[in-house]
């Protein structure tokens, strides 16, 4: 079995990305915080997509370790 970079990558996002949607969650009443990006919560946003990044990474390098095992 060679180094997937998937699986860190994957793993690096999937944590940020939920890190990062939590922060955009408990901050999401402040508006002040927010008025610079046009009143768009981009702590949340970028959180889930980062979020959705890694989880599909973290999938394909898994899909390919259980291929490796059958």
């Amino acid at each position: 079995m060679g180094l997937d970079i998937r699986f860190p990558i994957g793993l690096m996002f999937t944590i940020f990305g939920f890190i990062l949607s939590i922060y955009g969650l408990f901050t999401n009443s402040n508006t002040e915080m927010y008025a610079k990006s046009l009143s768009i919560n981009i702590n949340l946003w970028m959180g889930v997509f980062m979020l959705i990044f890694g989880s599909i990474m973290f999938y394909f390098a898994m899909k390919k370790v259980l291929k490796q095992k059958i």
